[in-house]
């Protein structure tokens, strides 16, 4: 699908200080798995290995917080900041996002945690069709999995 017009999405409610919350994102398809029931976004350093070559350059620092899954102790390496366009025929839609990097995270995919999407105001919806909203525009829907 090619880009058509891309806007910032607005937040609903105060972003966190820089740094402080718990993403530029590289020029191809990355995979993303939204999650109400993560505390925060956070992504596997393997992950960030594959798709982005100086990460760490990068990486802002995280201090005394404690993360936890629901099997084992979560070890974060700091904080990744990216922008994440969603495409959609009508108008792309670009979230700033700050990623907690964990160093032992398997998975590949990005993790976008209920601190973003409560942030942005992302609802996702199971009706019919599966598909999510970002902020206020209800008739913007951005289909699961998006249309090629």
């Amino acid at each position: 699908m090619d880009l058509i017009h891309v806007q910032d999405a607005k937040m609903q409610k105060t972003k966190p200080a820089r740094g402080k919350g718990y993403t530029d994102a590289a020029s191809c398809i990355t995979n993303i798995q939204t999650d109400s029931g993560t505390f925060c976004t956070c992504v596997g350093k393997d992950y960030l290995d594959q798709i982005y070559t100086n990460w760490k350059e990068r990486l802002m620092p995280i201090e005394g917080k404690k993360f936890s899954s629901t099997s084992q102790d979560m070890h974060p390496l700091g904080i990744f900041e990216a922008e994440m366009i969603f495409p959609h025929p009508s108008g792309s839609i670009r979230l700033k996002v700050e990623f907690v990097v964990m160093n032992n995270c398997a998975l590949q995919h990005f993790i976008l945690g209920n601190d973003h999407l409560n942030t942005y105001g992302i609802h996702m919806k199971n009706h019919k069709d599966r598909y999510f909203t970002i902020g206020e525009n209800k008739r913007q829907k951005f289909a699961f999995p998006p249309e090629k």
